[in-house]
């Protein structure tokens, strides 16, 4: 058992899209950056400029991999830099770069000394014995944490709302999970999953543009420079050794602005002729172009409630073959796409229609985006600034005494 401080606990909730790391018992989080890392291979630029070098050095080295964090890192162009997730279906597939994102978290922004703290983790529903046991070995082992304890996206979601039973629908970066939680538990056999989050819309939306003629240009590739007072002209920059995963991040960046900016879920099912002469919202490009958004303001969001419309985004047509086979939005809100404009009212008069006329539907959403965005974080800063909860912690000791297993013990 820990007996330390709780008020010094950390809080860190790293997502599909973002990563968020703060003290416990506070309100927001003091760090939110990209769960995502910038990757120059030495090895492979020095195997750009030297053809002949022999096949035994062409050999990938990991040592010599370079990782980028942060949002100041990644927005800033490198040769050969692709930007990779730490993510494959859900789950931790490269733990060096949840390490380095986890070091900026605690060094670069939080600036503490890991050893000082007891760290709570949040973690998917669909994490894997083997994904907490790494986890708390790399706590322990490299981090010297004090103790450590590892609790469940929805069920922080859940606290966050002052309920230890709901229905969480997590919509995140990556999918969308709906997660049934019974007094603090998480039932796993109910825990459903879609393909469609946050980054998906994205993706819908670039294409929709691009369609249209529409192209978003990167913030790197130009130059905005003044002629004379109040006139700027733009000058394209090239830059050959830009990777397609840094120019896509890049062009995300601001395809999601677009979408946080304009989109709003749609009141009634979205109808192509209904919403054709739907009135434009301008929207300024960053290199000065202004573009009119008109039914896509409400196309894309509805996606979440009806995938088909997938099927009538061109670029899209990898997915619009399981489309119909994915379950549109049911219940309760989390996660930064939950933050769209109108959702949670969409989503009470939906279930409605469907429920039973004797059921109580009741929606529950934080009253501003900031805290629906958060609420994973929220969740457990709450719960590891209660009093209560200090007996639960895994400590050190418990880890050398017990080895990693014992993360399923004390962390159920």
């Amino acid at each position: 058992m820990y007996g330390g401080d709780e008020v010094s606990a950390i809080v860190v909730d790293l997502g599909s899209h973002t990563c968020k790391a703060g003290y416990a018992g506070e309100d927001a989080p003091k760090a939110v950056f990209p769960s995502v890392a910038g990757a120059v291979d030495h090895m492979d630029i020095d195997e750009s400029d030297n053809a002949e070098k022999s096949s035994v050095s062409a050999e990938k080295d990991k040592g010599k991999r370079k990782l980028y964090v942060g949002s100041q890192s990644l927005g800033y162009r490198r040769d050969h830099m692709e930007v990779l997730s730490p993510f494959k279906d859900g789950i931790v597939a490269d733990w060096d770069i949840v390490d380095s994102i986890w070091d900026h978290a605690f060094r670069e922004c939080l600036l503490i000394d890991p050893k000082e703290h007891p760290m709570l983790l949040a973690e998917p529903s669909s994490n894997t014995q083997q994904q907490r046991e790494r986890a708390a070995e790399l706590m322990f082992e490299k981090y010297k944490a004090p103790a450590l304890f590892l609790a469940k996206n929805a069920v922080l979601t859940s606290f966050a709302s002052g309920r230890a039973t709901s229905l969480v629908v997590d919509c995140g970066g990556g999918s969308t999970t709906v997660v049934p939680v019974h007094d603090g538990y998480v039932l796993q056999k109910a825990v459903a999953t879609t393909p469609i989050g946050g980054e998906f819309l994205t993706d819908c939306l670039m294409k929709s543009l691009e369609s249209k003629g529409i192209v978003i240009k990167p913030r790197y590739s130009f130059r905005r420079k003044e002629i004379r007072p109040g006139e700027l002209q733009t000058v394209d920059l090239d830059f050959p050794n830009t990777t397609e995963s840094y120019k896509l991040y890049a062009q995300r960046l601001i395809a999601s602005d677009i979408k946080e900016s304009v989109c709003r879920a749609p009141d009634t099912p979205y109808d192509e002729s209904a919403y054709s002469n739907i009135p434009t919202t301008a929207y300024e490009l960053p290199d000065g172009q202004t573009i009119e958004i008109g039914a896509d303001r409400f196309k894309i969001p509805d996606v979440l409630f009806t995938p088909s419309l997938v099927q009538t985004i061109p670029g899209m047509e990898s997915f619009a073959e399981i489309a119909p086979t994915v379950r549109g939005l049911p219940q309760m809100l989390a996660g930064g796409t939950a933050s769209m404009q109108q959702l949670k009212e969409r989503l009470e008069k939906e279930l409605l229609e469907e429920s039973p006329h004797a059921a109580r539907v009741k929606v529950l959403a934080s009253g501003n985006a900031t805290e629906r965005r958060f609420s994973v974080w929220i969740g457990g800063s709450i719960l590891a600034s209660l009093g209560s909860f200090q007996q639960m912690w895994f400590s050190k000791t418990e880890y050398e005494e017990h080895g990693a297993s014992y993360i399923q013990r004390r962390c159920p």
